[in-house]
């Protein structure tokens, strides 16, 4: 029941190494011209933005950085508050062993 079950071994044959291949050098031209680059054509359509589509980008990109904006915010406000609090801490801490010593 506990005993784990391995799927059977593969039956690909093994190769035993790679084929090996011979790279030759190959001579620089230093007067050829590069064959100028002819466009592929493309099965797939040009993407085409409706005025709905560039409004909802729009709206959309404005309200990510709505929210990151106030998510940057509540964060420096946050350290704001942390600074301002360990402040009167060392304030009251001082105090306290101020007066002792006297």
């Amino acid at each position: 029941m506990f005993k784990p079950k391995y799927p059977p071994m593969d039956t690909a044959p093994v190769l035993a190494a790679p084929p090996s291949t011979v790279h030759s050098p190959v001579p620089l031209q230093r007067g050829a011209v590069p064959a100028p680059m002819v466009g592929v054509a493309s099965n797939r359509p040009a993407v085409q933005l409706t005025p709905g589509g560039v409004l909802t980008l729009v709206v959309g990109g404005s309200a990510v950085v709505l929210v990151v904006g106030a998510v940057l915010v509540s964060m420096l406000l946050a350290v704001a508050i942390t600074a301002a609090s360990v402040a009167v801490c060392t304030v009251t801490v001082r105090s306290i062993l101020k007066s002792d010593r006297r």
